[in-house]
Order: structure tokens, then C-alpha cells, then sequence
């Protein structure tokens, strides 16, 4: 069977999968729309989490981002896995305990104030639009490739398969589905790391490959790359080019973002107690990890492939997969001195994104409109390619494609619905029944859910369509807006009981409207002043997210000492959520009206 076949099989068994589990889990009320009927095991519920959280930008588009710039990559490594830990040992069993259904509900009652609870939801809505992006793009660039589709219908594609499992089920077809999804993302995560292992290393344990020597060279797996780079005219693997400031808050924006995330955060409101959502979060950690070992390795012999197979080459004599990826638009070819072999080494070979035209070049390359830049390199590689090429490259049988293109939507899936369940739930919750229209029924309410999720997915869409850069590097501003806003606002909202409404709110809004502004500035504004020299402190937009923070707990301490404190209610309440036991009941202590014992 052809690998075309293979891969439309492996991709319709795998959206045949997650529909009927969507039709089989189907919402019939609010609390199974919002929080999956609070009753999914702690086993199950990791899985989601980890289906939730490792989104496209985990499975597509780290690796792609260090197999190109080597140990720079290494901050969404740490970021990431280090914010995962944050959240599960700070956060998450304290929310659950409190027992809302949105971080917004969470907010709105602990600072007691419907403002506050609008401009959570504002928050939610800028963070996870911005996140949902990047899976668009992801989900776009899957079906661009595999299906042959250009990338605004292979976005319309994803757009109807999510519309159709993420309005049906809620939280908890998403659930439910996103534990199948875990299970092919994995698969097809790790079977290709696997083959690609014991090509160039002859160990077949990824993780224990990136130690080893190449076969047959007598150099480590880095050496390798080190030297084939510098023989390239790139820097080392592995050097870094960014500065130990903005290294440290990148990681850190990455991290406390994480521990910021509304539809990571939502995850531990769905297990049935506060001990069940502590095992949860253990688990997933446990499911992420296997994926994020792995990454390193898989950068690193993709760079390898990459460049052993490219450099110096006839166009010609080029394999199959160049091709294909060209004419998906995600690999374009300059012959600047008409030699008919590719030149790569550092620096642009264009102005700007390929912008191809009609025509074919005197070697059979796709010609493009773009004005060819000053150095010598000649070849462009999208960096969201690298994970989903890999298995082409290194020539591993079709079936081995197949399975990392469902991967790649399954990633980008799973993180999508999450978010635009977040966001329905945000506008129909928070915004309609706990303001604008507190009279409606439970029915009523499932329904404005149901539309705004289909309203969210034509929005994300056009994210997609139109994306602002690459997919992790989207998804790290998402964390940046995340750690100005909503962590500082959780974490003191736990453990700081003379936080007040003024506080909170003066600090969400004044972090998120900072690292907004500075984001896009740098980004969209003035493009061309993105260096580190006109950076803030030598900061860049990936990392502003950090001091958004520090500035929303600055901002947030002052303004609440100079108001008035509290209710003694709610002073309460934050002693009780931190008690440390198990929680059966459902109900936050509001107004004393739930005695502490009930937690117990």
C-alpha cells in the first residue's frame, strides 16, 4: 500500500476514533459541558492533561525550533517541564478544592467581584485565542503536506473535526477523546525516534541514542553536529547566541505561563477529589516526560539527516520528500549562481516568507517572487517541518509517515479543543450566567456554550489561516500574556489572604496590557528594532511575559495596601482552601456558609 493510502487510512480510523468517542460521551448538562461531571479518573485525567498540554508546538514545532538553533531551543524544554511542576505542586490541588468551573469563576469569587471576573475572562479570551494560533497553523500544516491541500483548507479541515467533537461532547467528549489522542501522539512521536536511533546511533532508546556515538565516526551525536555546522558555516549546535538574562526570562515566562494556563488549569476540576486531582497531575507529568526526553534526540537527528542529505546536493538528485515538502510551500530553493546544487549554510536566502509563482526554475524547482538576500545561503526550511519530515529524510517505510501525520493532528487537536472549550465556557459561564444574564436555564446555558465554541473555532481559524509567526513561537507569547495575568492573580489569590479585588484586578490588567503592547511593538509595529540592543533590559518579546509578572505583583501589593482589605469571608476562605486534605464536597467556603470540615 502506498504511503498516500496508508497515511488517509491511519488519518480516518484516527478522526473515525475521536468522533464516535464524542458520540459516545456526549455533554447532557453544564457541569458534564464545563467539567466532564467532575468524574474522571486521576489515570485517565493525566493522559488528557498530557494530550491538552503537549500541543503542537510540543510535538511539531520544539524539536523543529532546536534542531535549528540548538541549545537556545533548550528553554522550552525547561520552561515547560519546569512550569508543569509549578502547577502541580501550587496550584492545581488548591483550585480543585475550590471547586469552580473556570479560572475566571475561581477569580471572580475569590476577589469577590464581578469586574474582576470580566477581566479574567478578557485574559482568558487574549491567551487562548493567541495559543489556539498555533494549532491552527499546525493542524493546516499536517493536512498541507500529507493530504496535499493547501494550508487554509487543511485549516478549515481541522476546523470542522474540532467544531464537531469540542460543541458535541464538551469537556467531557474532549476528555475522553484526548486520552486517545495522547495514545497516537506518542506512538507516532516515538516509533520514528526509535528507527532514527538505531540508524545513526544503534541504541534504540532515544533518549540513551543522544549520548551515544554515531556509528561509524567515533564522535558523540553533538560532536557530529558541531562539526558538520561549523563545516556549513553555521555556528556550533551547540553554542547559544542568546544572553543569560533573556535565557532566564524566557524559561521563567515559560514556566510560570504554564502554571497560568487556563486549559491546563481546567483539567484538575474534572477528578472527583482534590486527592485524585494531585495523582492526576503526577501522572501526566509522568506521560509528558516521555515526549519531552525524547525531544532533544529528535532535533538532533533531524539536524543531522538534514544536513547530510541537502548540502552540496544536485536539486536532481534530491530524494522524494523535497519535493513533496516544496510543493506544501514549506521548502523553497534560490539557485543563486545557477550551479544547480543547493548552498546551505547560515543567514536568509530571501527576503521575507517564499512566495512562489507558477513557474518552474532550469532545475525543476518551484521559482518564487521573493528578492533573493545579500548571503550565500540558498535554501529555506520551515522549522515547523522538521518533526513531521524526519521519518521521509531517513527513509523509514510508509506506514511510519502515516502514523506521525495523525500524530501531529492529534496534537494539534487535542490543544485546540481544550482551548475553545475555555473560551465557550468563559463567555457562556462567566460572562452570560454569572452577569449578563443570571436567569437563564441550565439548558440555555449548554446552548450559548455550544455556540460560542463554534463562533471561537471560525476565529481560531482565521488565526491559522493568517498566522503572526511560528507555531511555538506563537505559543510562547500565549505563556508571556498567561504569566502577566492570571498567575500572579492565582498564586496570591491562594496564598495571600489581604489580596483584595482592587489588587488583583489593577495588576492583571496592567501585566497583560505591558506584555501585550511590548509584544506587539517588536512583532508587528516595528519589526525591524527587534534586536537585543533596543530590548528592555535585554529582554525579548518571548520573555517579556516575566516582567509583565514581576510588574502585576508590584502593581498588585501596592494598590491592595492602599485599599481596603478583604471581607473576613473570603479571608477565610483562602485559609481553608490551603488546608491540605482531601476534598469531597464541591462547594468553596463563600460567605462561611460551608464549614472547613467539609474539605476534610
Amino acid at each position: 500500500m502506498s504511503t498516500e493510502m496508508l497515511t488517509y487510512l491511519f488519518i480516518g480510523a484516527s478522526f473515525a476514533l475521536y468522533i464516535a468517542i464524542a458520540i459516545w460521551s456526549r455533554a447532557g448538562s453544564t457541569g458534564e459541558y464545563y467539567v466532564a461531571g467532575k468524574g474522571v479518573h486521576p489515570v485517565a485525567n493525566g493522559m488528557a492533561t498530557g494530550a491538552d498540554w503537549m500541543s503542537a508546538a510540543s510535538f511539531i514545532s520544539m524539536a523543529g525550533i532546536i534542531s535549528f538553533v540548538g541549545r537556545d531551543g533548550a528553554v522550552y524544554l525547561m520552561g515547560w517541564t519546569g512550569g508543569y511542576v509549578l502547577l502541580a505542586m501550587c496550584l492545581a490541588p488548591y483550585l480543585r478544592k475550590f471547586g469552580k468551573f473556570t479560572v475566571p469563576d475561581f477569580v471572580g469569587e475569590r476577589y469577590y467581584s464581578q469586574t474582576a471576573r470580566v477581566v479574567a475572562v478578557i485574559c482568558v479570551i487574549f491567551i487562548s485565542f493567541t495559543y489556539v494560533a498555533g494549532q491552527m497553523r499546525g493542524v493546516g500544516i499536517v493536512f498541507s503536506r500529507y493530504l496535499e491541500v493547501d494550508i487554509t483548507m487543511g485549516v478549515l479541515i481541522g476546523m470542522g473535526i474540532v467544531f464537531f467533537y469540542a460543541v458535541l461532547g464538551g469537556m467531557k467528549g474532549i476528555t475522553y477523546t484526548q486520552v486517545a489522542q495522547y495514545c497516537v501522539m506518542i506512538f507516532a512521536f516515538m516509533i520514528p525516534a526509535i528507527f532514527i536511533s538505531i540508524m545513526i546511533t544503534g541504541n534504540p532508546i532515544p533518549q540513551l541514542g543522544f549520548g551515544s556515538e554515531v556509528t561509524g565516526t567515533g564522535q558523540s551525536v553533538l560532536e557530529k553536529l558541531n562539526g558538520l555546522s561549523t563545516e556549513l558555516g553555521f555556528k556550533q549546535y551547540t553554542d547559544g547566541s542568546k544572553s543569560t538574562i533573556d535565557v532566564f526570562f524566557i524559561t521563567m515566562a515559560l514556566m510560570v505561563g504554564t502554571a497560568g494556563l487556563p486549559h491546563v488549569i481546567v483539567r484538575f476540576f474534572t477528578t472527583p477529589t482534590v486527592r485524585d486531582a494531585r495523582k492526576s497531575a503526577g501522572y501526566a507529568l509522568l506521560f509528558i516526560a516521555v515526549l519531552y526526553t525524547t525531544a532533544p534526540a529528535v532535533a538532533s537527528f533531524a539536524r543531522i539527516n538534514l544536513l547530510n542529505t541537502v548540502s552540496e546536493s544536485n536539486y536532481k538528485d534530491l530524494p522524494e520528500w523535497f519535493s513533496n515538502w516544496e510543493n506544501s510551500g514549506l521548502i523553497a530553493w534560490i539557485d543563486k549562481n545557477e550551479d544547480g546544487k543547493i548552498q546551505y549554510t547560515d543567514g536568509r536566502p530571501m527576503e521575507g516568507k517564499p512566495q512562489f509563482t507558477s513557474e518552474r526554475g532550469i532545475s525543476g524547482e518551484r521559482l518564487v517572487s521573493n528578492d533573493p538576500s545579500a548571503g550565500e545561503n540558498e535554501l529555506y526550511v520551515d522549522r515547523d517541518i522538521m518533526v513531521l519530515a524526519n521519518p521521509e529524510i531517513a527513509q523509514l517505510p510508509g506506514w511510519v509517515i502515516a502514523l506521525i501525520a495523525a500524530g501531529g493532528l492529534a496534537a494539534a487537536l487535542s490543544t485546540a479543543a481544550g482551548l475553545l472549550l475555555v473560551i465557550s465556557t468563559s463567555v457562556s459561564h462567566d460572562l452570560l450566567k454569572k452577569n449578563l444574564m443570571p436567569n437563564i436555564s441550565d439548558k440555555q446555558e449548554l446552548l450559548a456554550a455550544r455556540i460560542a465554541a463554534g463562533v471561537a473555532i471560525v476565529i481560531a481559524g482565521l488565526f491559522g489561516i493568517y498566522p503572526p509567526a511560528f507555531v511555538a513561537q506563537v505559543v510562547a507569547f500565549a505563556f508571556g500574556l498567561a504569566a502577566a495575568s492570571f498567575f500572579p492573580a492565582i498564586l496570591m489569590g491562594i496564598f495571600y489572604k489581604r489580596m483584595n479585588r482592587e489588587g488583583a484586578i489593577s495588576g492583571m490588567v496592567t501585566g497583560l496590557a505591558f506584555t501585550f503592547a511590548y509584544i506587539v511593538y517588536f512583532k508587528f509595529i516595528n519589526p525591524a528594532a527587534n534586536t537585543a540592543e533596543n530590548w528592555w533590559f535585554g529582554v525579548s518579546p518571548e520573555g517579556i511575559g516575566t516582567l509583565g509578572m514581576l510588574i502585576n505583583f508590584s502593581v498588585s501589593m501596592v494598590v491592595c495596601h492602599l485599599t481596603a482589605a478583604p471581607p473576613k469571608h473570603i479571608q477565610t476562605l483562602v485559609e481553608d482552601i490551603r488546608v491540605p486534605r482531601g476534598a469531597t464536597s464541591s462547594q468553596p467556603v463563600v460567605g462561611g456558609s460551608t464549614p472547613a470540615s467539609d474539605f476534610g
